[in-house]
């Protein structure tokens, strides 16, 4: 089963098989219903001129005798009882009915009527408050939920700017031909797909719609949908989205790299926060020596999470101070470094050596460290974090991807090039700007996200 019908379980409790032969044995029942309706419409059609000619027949026969009878007797009977006539009108002037239903019908509608409505208020406002109260202990209890929570409205600008696109792009669907597929690579690059991918996709969607013999625009939605979906699964297959962590009692070790901008300190500052709520010893290094604010900046983070810094004076060697910081964290057993390093743009080759002797350093002092060399990319800036991933692959080796400002942005889809292009695994997302908003990233909630309503349906 591939991740396109997985998702689809997962929520929907159903996959596209199951919903397949859900619609053909409706469509084969609404198809009997409608063949039943038919033919009990022609059977009652043949029942009503059967029924007809003998009535006709009747009142063509019998009616002389039916009126004239009933017309006499109603003559007797109303010349008889004319003195009783008289008795009756007495005793309704007597009653006086009409006094006695006025005056219950006028007092009530002014004074009863509101406080019934005001009980039935109440009583509605009561039944609402235990069914909000209901709600919320639902919501509450799976954790899970709230995740997937955090995925779907994190990615709502994604998910609506491709599905604005993708709806454009169906709206002019005719048929399946090759301004088709010029169009559908169009749309994907512009969602961030990736113009490798795209290709690729197009490529292979080609097969896909013959194979298939699509000719319905729903059709042809669920195609590209679901081939999008598995190929980026089928990228993925190998690859390890979890953080590693030291084997052994000495202290793991994260480097963080990315230009400026893009979110590092700020990313460290939040996965401080995140261990040390754990019950870790966590120690962060002050590496970017070379940006006004920069050493202030992380130092004010580690006040906030209650984490110490190893910090130097500005324009201070970085390897010197990552040095000090290792050292610092074998001696007084911290369980995680957090390194910060200097933004740096992925084309300047002296910046890129100096992230080389960094990681030199680490190594020499902690043989199995940095466990992790993670890049941090501004989610937001879509094709060039595309291409600052490829540059800083090159020189540094790294090891994962941490995709920052993704709430803000409606360029998620650039996971799909990351891993499909690069196959570098993404192991945290920004979702929010909230302490706790980093999140450990989850393949299938985020493309559950991104393309929640193109795979479950617009109304789940």
């Amino acid at each position: 089963m591939g991740l396109f019908d997985r998702i689809k379980k997962a929520f929907t409790g159903k996959d596209e098989e199951e919903d397949k032969k859900e619609q053909e044995t409706k469509e084969a029942v609404e198809g009997e219903e409608s063949a039943n309706d038919a033919e009990s419409e022609d059977s009652e059609s043949d029942k009503s001129e059967n029924t007809e000619t003998p009535a006709e027949s009747e009142t063509e026969n019998e009616p002389k005798e039916v009126v004239e009878e009933p017309e006499q007797e109603a003559k007797e009977v109303n010349e008889e009882p004319a003195e009783p006539v008289e008795k009756t009108e007495e005793p309704v002037e007597d009653n006086t009915p009409a006094e006695s239903t006025e005056e219950p019908v006028e007092t009530p509608s002014e004074e009863s009527q509101p406080e019934e409505t005001t009980e039935l208020e109440s009583e509605s406002e009561q039944a609402t408050e235990t069914t909000e109260e209901s709600e919320s202990e639902v919501s509450e209890e799976p954790e899970e939920k709230d995740d997937i929570k955090e995925y779907d409205e994190g990615l709502k600008k994604s998910r609506n700017s491709f599905g604005a696109r993708f709806n454009r792009f169906l709206a002019n669907f005719r048929s399946v031909d090759e301004e088709f597929f010029d169009d559908l690579e169009e749309l994907l690059i512009e969602s961030d797909v990736g113009y490798e991918t795209a290709l690729k996709l197009s490529d292979e969607l080609r097969e896909e719609v013959k194979l298939e013999n699509v000719k319905k625009r729903s059709d042809v939605s669920d195609v590209i949908v679901r081939k999008l979906v598995d190929m980026y699964d089928e990228e993925g297959k190998e690859e390890d989205n979890s953080l590693k962590f030291s084997a052994d009692k000495t202290p793991t070790v994260f480097l963080f790299v990315g230009v400026n901008g893009a979110g590092k300190t700020t990313t460290i500052g939040k996965l401080a926060h995140r261990y040390q709520q754990e019950g870790k010893k966590v120690l962060l290094a002050a590496g970017d020596t070379f940006r006004a604010g920069a050493i202030e900046q992380l130092q004010e983070w580690g006040r906030r999470v209650n984490v110490p810094v190893e910090a130097s004076k500005p324009q201070t060697d970085p390897a010197s101070v990552v040095y000090d910081a290792v050292q610092r964290a074998v001696n007084d057993d911290y369980d995680i470094l957090l390194v910060d390093t200097a933004g740096r743009l992925q084309n300047k080759e002296g910046l890129m050596r100096e992230l080389e002797k960094i990681k030199r350093v680490i190594t020499r002092e902690l043989p199995d460290a940095p466990q992790e060399v993670l890049l941090v990319l501004d989610g937001s800036t879509g094709q060039n974090a595309l291409s600052q991933a490829k540059q800083f692959n090159e020189t540094t080796d790294v090891t994962g991807i941490v995709l920052t400002k993704i709430d803000g942005s409606s360029q998620g889809g650039i996971v799909l090039p990351i891993r499909n292009e690069l196959h570098i695994p993404v192991k945290l997302v920004g979702l929010g700007e909230q302490m706790d908003d980093l999140r450990d990233f989850d393949p299938e909630k985020f493309i559950y996200g991104l393309f929640k309503e193109l795979i479950v349906g617009s109304g789940k």
